[in-house]
């Protein structure tokens, strides 16, 4: 492979572009191009900095992004009735208003897909600022590369919306760049059967994965899932089973990698 053919432009040392840290953050390059360009950032402080701040506003995001809506404070729904009550005596010249038309049933779960996508957009708009504060504090002015793929937002994905990786038992960190900002639930199907799997192999709820899909280990199925640690550029990786749930904890793989 070229220079010209890498996607991080063939830079072969520091200052590196934000855009090249958002990509390699997010998983945007090959396993090949992530494991060389990893070597070459892990020793610089600088962009360590930049990949922790990364690091650190997705955790934020991914756990807001599950959180409950608040409900409408009573006063303003008040408002808003009394508002819409009165809009319709105008309308209707004083006389009662005909009954409105019954509203359509709302799918619950389109709509938590649909907030979840939007906030997927946020999250990468917040990501990409974080990147840019931390550089401009950190590093100073860096250039860019004309033509470096923009890394995309996470998504949240249906069941099966992708096909799971295929890894092997003594390389599972192989799929680190493929599933960090993913959200496949697969098999465990929902938020609620992430929490129940969480539960049952000890792991905390309130600091959720900020990665998750199907993946196969030396052919069985599972679920493979990324947890940032608290150190910079440094991850944790589980894989279970996937009937992992309430009392069944399936844990088929457990390691921290990175620097």
């Amino acid at each position: 492979m070229t220079d010209t053919d890498r996607p991080y432009g063939g830079d072969s040392g520091p200052p590196w572009s934000v855009d090249v840290l958002a990509d390699l953050h997010a998983g945007a390059l090959d396993d090949a191009e992530a494991a060389e360009l990893w070597s070459k950032v892990q020793t610089d402080p600088d962009a360590m900095a930049v990949l922790g701040a990364l690091d650190a506003t997705t955790a934020d995001l991914t756990a807001f992004g599950d959180a409950p809506a608040p409900p409408m404070p009573a006063a303003v729904a008040a408002r808003i009735d009394a508002a819409l009550a009165e809009e319709a005596a105008h309308a209707t010249g004083g006389q009662p208003a005909e009954a409105p038309a019954v509203a359509p049933v709302v799918d619950l779960a389109a709509a938590r897909r649909k907030r979840n996508r939007q906030l997927g957009w946020g999250a990468g708009l917040l990501t990409a600022a974080a990147a840019a504060v931390a550089a401009v504090v950190m590093i100073g002015p860096v250039a860019t590369t004309p033509g470096t793929p923009v890394a995309e937002p996470p998504t949240e994905t249906a069941p099966g919306g992708q096909p799971p990786l295929t890894l092997r038992g003594h390389d599972v960190a192989a799929g680190l760049g493929d599933t960090m900002n993913v959200r496949d639930y697969g098999p465990l199907t929902d938020a609620a059967g992430l929490d129940e799997c969480l539960k049952a192999n000890g792991i905390d709820t309130k600091k959720p994965p900020i990665g998750f899909r199907p993946a196969t280990i030396d052919g069985e199925p599972a679920v493979l899932m990324v947890f940032t640690t608290g150190e910079f550029a440094r991850y944790r990786i589980v894989a279970v089973r996937t009937d992992c749930g309430e009392g069944k904890a399936g844990m088929l793989h457990d390691e921290t990698v990175g620097r």
